[in-house]
């Protein structure tokens, strides 16, 4: 069969339809069979080049279905293939494409620093569903997903579904959650840092004025007393040949101080730590007043205890929220700590699922919630986490460290939750970003500090935009959206009951 032969079957033209060989005794079949193809393609909303017939099956494809109507047949939808590319966004960052019979397609994102193969391996067991019973399949794949990075794949092919509900419905994804309580999300920056406190006055003007960012957030670390003699008891213990407590190297070594967790460093701040901690947040405020929050985070691995006395010695300067202070598996710990603190405290980027939320919810051991999107279960599921937390007088941040996709993703779930906060927005200096994707129906990404809601663009509202995300994929795989066969066949039986 001739790749137009395979192009028009997969249309669903058959029988007089189908192109057949370019006999004389055939002439009259062809013709008629591409008067009925126009015929056809007219009907579907195709929208047809004056080249069209002497064009080759690739140009066919593009033109046949850059204007498609994405408002297809939805209860005959069925998943055809799963496609990937790997930008250098945030280190290393993945973009899922899962595509249909009847050409709609879905983008995800695999978050930040996560393996591409967490969605691969998924590939198998989605094939030939209908992409339109989203809560079917995620109920299906979602036993894939555990903390952190482990839930990068059944995230990234929950958003995917997601656009394509709402391409083939014709609908925003906020309106396929409920619908919207804000036409714009707010977004919440991190303070630039620089070498003098005057350039960083400078910096930070232009984060509030010029960009407009109306929530700001700070790194408050124990590597910001690195040379500070008296600081800290215990580090040089784990520092690296640099001298650094490197909270992201080493990771492949269970006895570094990346994968030892908080309670187990015995690193303790001493009075002297403590006054310059919180010298570094008296300067922001110093600069940036009191009218804007400033929320803090990455502070380095000590205990409970360490931690009481620097939210104690930070509370004078009325942060928006401490965030991670010790691991969020410690129900109790942080149950201490939210009782021991007037600051807010806060966490769960790194949590999946609401089954895992609900526990800190429930006794209220932190003041707000903050699910990133990419590892907490995707749009519905957070939205469910936040609703729970509503329920519960737990206000909802959200964490998101990755492309536009998730970003989108975020944005949707965002307008679609009452008790939202504020969105992160942690490539704000990234110059091409943004031009990343382009949106469907024309408006900015961000304007002044706030994303734009897509009031009527189906899906998640965006598109790639091919050539600028070529420009960035990781050097350790040139792909873009290439075929996946490999991952097609499933191998297992995934049933966890007898």
């Amino acid at each position: 069969m001739t790749p137009s032969q395979k192009f028009l079957k997969k249309l669903g033209l058959k029988g007089q339809d189908t192109i057949e060989a370019t006999t004389q005794e055939n002439i009259d079949t062809r013709d008629n069979s591409r008067r009925s193809f126009f015929k056809k393609s007219a009907l579907g909303g195709i929208a047809l080049g004056s080249a069209f017939m002497f064009s080759p099956v690739e140009e066919l494809v593009a033109q046949t279905t850059q204007k498609i109507n994405r408002a297809s047949s939805p209860s005959d939808l069925k998943i055809t293939d799963m496609r990937y590319c790997v930008t250098t966004v945030l280190g290393r960052t993945a973009i899922i494409r899962i595509d249909t019979n009847q050409g709609v397609y879905g983008l995800g994102e695999v978050r930040d620093g996560a393996d591409e193969r967490y969605a691969l391996m998924l590939k198998s067991r989605i094939l030939g569903m209908n992409p339109c019973n989203v809560e079917q399949i995620f109920k299906f794949i979602k036993q894939f997903g555990g903390p952190s990075r482990q839930a990068g794949g059944v995230c990234a092919v929950e958003m995917a579904l997601w656009d394509i509900v709402g391409k083939v419905y014709n609908i925003p994804a906020w309106q396929l959650l409920g619908g919207r309580y804000r036409d714009k999300v707010r977004l919440y920056a991190d303070t630039p840092e620089a070498g003098s406190p005057e350039e960083q006055k400078k910096l930070m003007d232009y984060r509030i004025n010029d960009q407009g960012y109306t929530w700001l957030k700070m790194d408050l670390g124990i590597n910001e007393l690195k040379g500070v003699p008296g600081a800290l008891v215990n580090d040089k213990f784990w520092e690296n040949d640099q001298g650094d407590l490197q909270a992201w190297g080493d990771l492949d070594d269970p006895t570094s101080y990346a994968n030892t967790m908080h309670p187990f460093t015995q690193i303790q701040i001493t009075d002297k730590g403590l006054d310059a901690l919180a010298q570094l947040v008296e300067n922001v405020r110093n600069m940036l007043g009191y009218d804007i929050p400033l929320s803090s985070d990455h502070y380095g691995h000590f205990d409970l205890n360490n931690g009481i006395r620097l939210g104690k010695r930070l509370e004078q300067y009325r942060l928006a929220w401490l965030e991670d202070v010790i691991p969020w598996q410690f129900t109790d710990q942080w149950k201490t700590l939210s009782d021991a603190l007037e600051t807010p405290v806060l966490t769960g980027e790194d949590i999946y699922l609401l089954k895992n939320f609900k526990p800190l919810i429930d006794i209220h051991a932190v003041d707000i919630i903050h699910p990133d999107l990419a590892t907490s279960g995707g749009l519905l599921e957070t939205k469910r986490i936040g609703d729970y937390a509503e329920e519960h007088g737990v206000a909802m941040a959200m964490h998101q460290a990755g492309t536009p996709i998730s970003f989108m993703a975020g944005v949707h779930c965002a307008a679609a939750t009452q008790n939202f906060l504020a969105l992160e927005h942690h490539s704000i200096d990234l110059p091409w970003w943004e031009s990343l994707v382009k949106t469907t129906d024309g408006r900015n990404l961000i304007t002044k500090g706030f994303a734009n809601l897509p009031l009527s663009a189906p899906g998640l509202g965006i598109e790639l935009n091919d050539e600028v995300v070529k420009q960035h994929l990781h050097p350790s795989d040139k792909s873009y959206f290439d075929p996946t066969p490999q991952w097609n066949d499933k191998r297992s039986h995934d049933r966890t009951f007898s």
